[in-house]
């Protein structure tokens, strides 16, 4: 059956390892079509400080799944899952090959294995669990979802809000572990044969100048403009997942005056250093992984050649 399904390439990267440029270099090189694996670039008005493709970027090598929801709305691995099958379907229907590039590699699980069903969110208990975090502190409720799912507490990190709140959240309600819903989650037929793509930095310290840069470049370019728009819609709340973005959280807190300008910068950029952690701790623990060494010189030659050899020997489609 392996044999009758359809090509799709996965790109994966912690943040500002330069898998776009790398998308843009595949889709000149090959029939491709990119779909935005980021659960942050889904948001309308969000573009500076998600560092969203430019329009040049965009004209040359159009993202699927860009600015597809309002700041206002929630956004979660099920509907990822779903818009992404659609968007696939629909390049695989042209005779092209779906490319899916991002950094939120709970959606890439979500697509290829399925998803269990955990409780759907609860709105009190949510609210109830936020103002027990704003009297205690986000790693005092970390210490408890320790002491009732330990494995899930080992994956999320203490300074993670969301994370933290939904495991919790998971098992309040139903007397279970997050944890123990993963690990019987059923694996899913996904019609694609995937060729999975990693680039690693080699070097953690060129990573962390390379997201202490980017970030200054995102305030040159107007961070805080962009975030003082979305305050003064007055409908939305640093609650909310669009707003808990690393970097957004921190400038939403400057404007309203929580933090001084060099605190925001610095808590901003070793929240996004952490968030980067994170990525990379995933990567080494996920399986059938092509791995490229990000800083290397000839990074774009190497993920080509990979790639029109897996199509060659698999697909059938490079001559």
């Amino acid at each position: 059956m392996g044999n009758t399904r359809s090509p799709a390439i996965f790109l994966l990267g912690p943040t500002a390892s330069g898998k776009t440029s790398l998308a843009v270099e595949l889709v000149k090189r090959f029939p491709m079509d990119i779909i935005s694996v980021d659960s942050a670039l889904v948001y309308r008005g969000m573009d500076i400080g998600t560092a969203k493709p430019d329009a040049a970027t965009l004209a040359a090598a159009p993202h699927r799944l860009i600015d597809i929801r309002d700041p206002s709305e929630p956004y979660s691995a099920a509907g990822f899952r779903d818009d992404a099958l659609v968007e696939m379907a629909e390049i695989t229907g042209r005779g092209r090959i779906p490319l899916l590039v991002g950094g939120t590699f709970l959606y890439f699980r979500a697509l290829q294995l399925g998803l269990s069903e955990m409780p759907a969110a609860d709105a009190a208990l949510r609210a109830r669990l936020e103002e027990e975090a704003r009297l205690t502190g986000w790693p005092a409720l970390h210490a408890r979802l320790a002491a009732v799912d330990p494995a899930a507490a080992a994956r999320i990190h203490a300074t993670d809000p969301q994370r933290i709140q939904r495991a919790l959240e998971v098992y309040e309600l139903s007397g279970q572990p997050m944890s123990d819903f993963h690990a019987s989650q059923p694996l899913s037929d996904f019609p694609y044969r995937v060729l999975k793509l990693a680039l690693i930095p080699a070097d953690r310290a060129l990573l962390h100048r390379r997201i202490e840069a980017r970030f200054q470049q995102m305030l040159a370019e107007g961070l805080l403009d962009e975030v003082k728009k979305l305050i003064d819609r007055g409908d939305l709340t640093a609650d909310l997942p669009a707003i808990r973005a690393v970097g957004y959280r921190q400038v939403w807190q400057h404007l309203g005056g929580q933090l001084d300008y060099e605190s925001m910068v610095e808590q901003a950029v070793i929240a996004t250093r952490q968030y980067a952690k994170r990525q990379l701790t995933w990567l080494r623990s996920e399986p059938d992984l092509e791995r490229f060494t990000a800083e290397a010189g000839d990074v774009r030659q190497q993920v080509v050649a990979a790639v029109a050899e897996w199509l060659e020997n698999t697909a059938g489609l490079v001559k």
